[in-house]
């Protein structure tokens, strides 16, 4: 698969120096700063998934077992408009609170939100093509399916990974207490 290096970061890793060392943590502290990590990564695993479901087609022509080209669209569709509702949520309510100490999370300057638009550009084309499939504009064809999907997978698969990375405990804890993570309810 190839990439636009252009929209790729070199890293998630903040460029300004932790507000402090992470603390050593014991397993229940561990399970407490994590909880957010597991939680996205809870969600990231369901985008994984039906972006392999489409991969496979574009890459193969083979579907699922027993699942139809219609079905095959609406998979797609449905990740699109799931993936758009799931960056909006984070990008409204989670990443504002979070930015306040971590930069990567910053509507400005923030890799992760870098990312997002990255990923948005090539989720609208992709997003575009199976619309036109739906309304019958358009012939399902995996090399068309594939050429929409490989300019920006990388990327969707580097956020999918640095954002849980991010939200690990080792890295929580460098930015917040205990009891600040236990309040953070989203």
């Amino acid at each position: 698969m190839t990439s636009n290096t252009d929209q790729l970061p070199d890293s998630v890793a903040n460029t300004e120096p932790d507000p402090k060392p992470a603390p050593k943590l014991s397993d229940h502290d561990f399970k407490i700063y994590n909880q957010l990590a597991v939680r996205m990564d809870y969600y990231h695993e369901n985008f994984r998934r039906t972006w392999n479901l489409l991969w496979t087609y574009a890459t193969t022509g083979q579907r699922a077992h027993g699942q139809s080209l219609a079905q095959l669209v609406r998979a797609g569709l449905e990740f699109g408009e799931h993936l758009t509702v799931h960056h909006g949520i984070e990008e409204q309510h989670i990443f504002p609170e979070l930015a306040r100490r971590m930069p990567a999370f910053d509507a400005r300057r923030g890799d992760l939100v870098r990312q997002h638009k990255a990923i948005h550009a090539g989720l609208d084309g992709l997003q575009a093509y199976l619309k036109g499939v739906r309304r019958g504009d358009e012939v399902l064809e995996a090399g068309a399916l594939k050429e929409r999907m490989e300019a920006w997978g990388t990327v969707l698969w580097t956020h999918l990974d640095d954002e849980v990375r991010t939200l690990g405990a080792e890295n929580m804890a460098k930015y917040w207490t205990k009891e600040e993570i236990m309040k953070m309810r989203w």
